[in-house]
């Protein structure tokens, strides 16, 4: 615990006489009086109960104690600053973040998230930038975008990334609305393997759970497939044919809860994954950043059938880049 009686006028005054070795010298950059400097020394070292300075040599020479304390109110002071200017900054006018996401949280956790971002009138513009997972992943390396919202990527796609959990997430398999397998009871899984199916492409982060899924289930080969990222296009093309898409419920959970798209009654729990923030390593988040970051974990909590866990944070281990 933090002792209240330590001040910043204390660690501030310390710091400048360990630094110029002189109390006269250090009351003249504080603008304070040479006993107004000494008498702030003191109460710091009473405060702490052992001295911090060798007042027995003609120049402000620090005890082991001293020495050790100021590393611990060197770096109190700076981070001080630091904050301070990261504050000034965010409030310029033009400061923005840029957040990649993922076409699932795009339609889910986003919206909500800016929402909320924005209704605290920040001055600060939010950029959202969407696309697979490999692009975002991309651009957060080359510092285009700040952080990337979405499923967790491979560990070998994650050297000098760290990831954040907020939730799990599932696949799920849709129709339209009066589907003929909606009418199969008992419903056999079997079944789709007749109706053309939309499928998540090679490289996509849900498909190994996908083919997992179909054999687990004895479904398949699928004779007529479309292969698509395009959630507009999937979301159009189930809705005017008999076709079966395959997509993260993210994407498509308002449709099932205003009824423009039908789950079939398969159990996909196996299919749940991770869903959280990925950010770099070897750079901290920007106040913009760490804000919207907020924002994101506030909301997640009000999204209805999300599966939340943690927060955990995880850092794969160091892969060369």
């Amino acid at each position: 615990m933090i002792d209240p009686r330590v001040k910043l006028r204390h660690l501030v005054c310390f710091v400048e006489v360990a630094r110029l070795r002189s109390v006269v010298k250090a009351a003249a950059v504080l603008g304070i009086s040479q006993p107004a400097a000494s008498k702030t020394l003191q109460e710091l070292e009473r405060i702490l109960g052992v001295p911090l300075f060798d007042r027995s040599r003609r120049a402000m020479a620090l005890t082991p104690f001293g020495d050790v304390f100021l590393r611990y109110a060197g770096a109190s002071i700076t981070a001080l600053r630091q904050g301070m200017h990261s504050l000034a900054n965010a409030q310029a006018a033009g400061a923005a973040v840029t957040v990649g996401a993922l076409p699932t949280v795009s339609a889910r956790i986003l919206p909500a998230a800016i929402v909320h971002f924005t209704a605290q009138r920040l001055a600060m513009t939010p950029r959202v930038v969407t696309g697979p997972n490999g692009f975002l992943l991309s651009q957060l390396r080359l510092g285009d975008v700040d952080l990337v919202i979405g499923r967790m990527a491979d560990p070998d796609a994650m050297a000098g990334l760290s990831f954040e959990h907020l939730y799990s997430e599932k696949v799920v398999l849709v129709v339209r609305p009066g589907h003929p397998l909606l009418a199969r009871s008992p419903f056999d899984p079997a079944a789709i393997a007749g109706h053309q199916v939309l499928m998540p492409p090679p490289g996509a982060l849900i498909r190994p759970s996908v083919d997992r899924l179909l054999v687990a289930h004895g479904i398949g080969p699928l004779a007529d497939q479309v292969e698509t990222v395009s959630n507009a296009f999937g979301r159009s093309y189930t809705r005017a044919t008999d076709a079966v898409w395959i997509i993260s419920e993210g994407v498509v959970a308002e449709d099932l809860a205003e009824g423009q798209l039908a789950s079939l009654p398969l159990d996909t729990a196996d299919t749940f994954g991770p869903v959280g923030l990925t950010t770099r390593t070897d750079m901290p988040l920007s106040l913009p950043a760490q804000l919207l970051a907020q924002s994101v974990r506030m909301v997640v909590p009000t999204v209805e059938g999300v599966r939340i866990a943690g927060p955990v944070r995880s850092r794969p281990p160091a892969a060369a880049s």
